[in-house]
């Protein structure tokens, strides 16, 4: 291939936006006919209606776009509650290192948006040897809230 061909290849390739998340193991991905900041706002709304709460948030679109670059918006946010913290330290201190939860929303290509998350029966399967039936009992607890506030999310 011609040097400029090359050249324009991969700049057609950097220039594409994302593409929707491919499946991988433990993870939860839902597909929406909403856009990206319409499904951000779902998140928050379906939050404020769950027994959990946003605890941190972050976004390399809104950083890109502070320097001058413009990417597919992305948005993670970090989920979890207190009290959760309390009963999955009493559990295993090592499993902490994995709070807060996160739920990740991605702009895709055609201009709508995913919603996923690793369940936290994933996040936590490696401490369950540590942590016993406690951890394994909350991580059961959090896989039905986060299912809910998916599925409050995406629902139009």
């Amino acid at each position: 291939m011609r040097p400029f061909l090359k050249l324009l290849a991969i700049l057609t390739i950097l220039a594409a936006p994302a593409q929707a998340l491919e499946p991988r193991e433990g993870w939860v991905i839902h597909d929406t006919g909403k856009s990206f900041d319409d499904l951000v706002q779902a998140v928050r709304d379906a939050v404020s209606a769950a027994p959990i709460a946003v605890v941190t948030q972050a976004s390399a679109s809104d950083g890109a776009r502070m320097q001058g670059h413009s990417i597919p918006g992305n948005r993670v946010f970090g989920l979890y509650r207190n009290d959760y913290a309390r009963r999955m330290l009493e559990a295993s201190v090592a499993a902490g290192i994995e709070a807060p939860i996160r739920m990740y929303v991605t702009e895709d290509a055609d201009g709508t948006a995913s919603l996923s998350y690793k369940a936290p029966t994933a996040v936590f399967a490696p401490y369950f040897d540590e942590g016993g039936d406690t951890l394994r009992d909350l991580a059961a607890e959090l896989d039905g809230i986060f299912e809910t506030v998916a599925e409050s999310a995406i629902a139009e």
